[in-house]
Formats: structure tokens, C-alpha cells, sequence
């Protein structure tokens, strides 16, 4: 008799199911026995490939991070930071449920360490202060992180009448949902260039 067959494991794989099911059901729904039943192997046998959830996760986030551009730096530091933020936000973006992971930091992931390490060096490169550079990335991260976190658009309920009495300066809160994609993209575009703002005239200080 044939023997039966065993869907053939390998980490890159593992890697895209597990992201897969972090997509569609949540960061919290994520097991090894969940994933072992989605790859249609004992759990068992993932552990041949990856020592635990937290390492696979790891893997996941290493692989999300390393899509962002951070090659703009060679066209400045203002240009530089552009591309990043805007490439951060995108990548993130496709992958809501992974972002509260992302953003504990880069711990020992090799593609955030070297996101981190090209954003500094060119930082640094453009004339600011160590010190600077290093809130200028976290500040940048702050917004990115915030921006791909949950839309604020789309957190306002469609219904016009529960605002017309008791919040008369929400009297059009009703129509952000439908435009929540634009909304979002154009603060995210505010608070980017009020930071940018604010950096041009402390670069020009230094």
C-alpha cells in the first residue's frame, strides 16, 4: 500500500500560514495546534522548523519589516524619512493584526535592526546629533504605528441622528466612514509633514 501523504513542511511555509491566520483571525488566535490543523500536520512537527510561537512570530514580523523601503536616505534626510514613513505605514497596513507585535520593537530581528540601523545612519549622515536621530526615528515610528494600527475614520458610527442632539460639533461625523480611506491617508500625511516641519527648523538650527 502507498504510504500516506504528508504535506512537505519548510519554513517559509510555516510562515506564510501562520501570517495567513494571523490575517484573518487575530494575533491571539494564533497556536502551534491551530497552525499544525491549518497545515495539515501534527503539531509535533512544527517544532522540527520553529522552538515556539514567540520565535514564529518573530519570523513573521522579521519578514513583514524586511518589504519597507528604507533606501531614500541617498536623496537626504527629509526625503529619506518620507519614503520610509510612507513605505512603514503601507506594510504594516496589509497586515493589521500583526502590528501590536511589531510594535514591542525590534529585539534581535535582523530586518528591524537593519531598518533601524539604515534610518539612523542616515540620520546621523544629514548632520543630526545621535540623540536627535534617535527620537526622530521613534517619533516617525510613533505616527506609522498609530496610523496602521486601526482607521480613525471608520471608528464613527454612520448614523446621522445620534449626533444631531448631543454632539452638534460632530454634525457631520456620520460621513467619515465612507471616506475613512481618504481621511486616513491625509492625517497621516498631516501629522507626517507638521513633524517634518518641525525638523526642518532644527536642522536648519544645527
Amino acid at each position: 500500500m502507498p504510504r500516506p501523504h504528508t504535506p512537505i513542511l519548510s519554513p517559509a511555509r510555516i510562515r506564510t500560514t501562520a501570517l495567513a491566520l494571523v490575517d484573518r483571525d487575530g494575533l491571539e488566535a494564533l497556536s502551534m495546534r491551530k497552525l499544525a490543523a491549518e497545515l495539515g500536520v501534527q503539531a509535533a512537527s512544527l517544532y522540527s522548523h520553529v522552538a515556539t510561537k514567540e520565535d514564529l512570530l518573530n519570523d513573521v514580523a522579521n519578514e513583514i519589516i524586511g518589504r519597507v523601503d528604507v533606501g531614500g536616505f541617498d536623496d537626504g534626510w527629509r526625503p529619506g524619512l518620507i519614503r520610509w514613513a510612507r513605505s512603514y505605514r503601507a506594510v504594516l497596513a496589509e497586515h493589521p493584526n500583526m502590528v501590536p507585535f511589531v510594535a514591542r520593537g525590534p529585539a534581535r530581528r535582523e530586518s528591524s535592526l537593519r531598518m533601524a540601523d539604515a534610518v539612523h545612519g542616515g540620520l546621523v549622515g544629514a548632520g543630526w546629533p545621535p540623540r536627535e536621530a534617535t527620537m526622530i526615528g521613534a517619533a516617525v515610528k510613533y505616527i506609522v504605528i498609530g496610523a496602521a494600527t486601526s482607521s480613525f475614520a471608520a471608528g464613527f458610527s454612520d448614523d446621522a441622528q445620534l449626533y444631531v442632539e448631543r454632539y452638534p460639533h460632530l454634525n457631520q461625523a456620520h460621513l467619515l466612514r465612507q471616506h475613512a480611506e481618504e481621511v486616513d491617508e491625509d492625517s497621516f500625511e498631516l501629522a507626517l509633514e507638521a513633524l517634518l516641519a518641525t525638523l526642518d527648523a532644527k536642522h536648519a538650527a544645527l
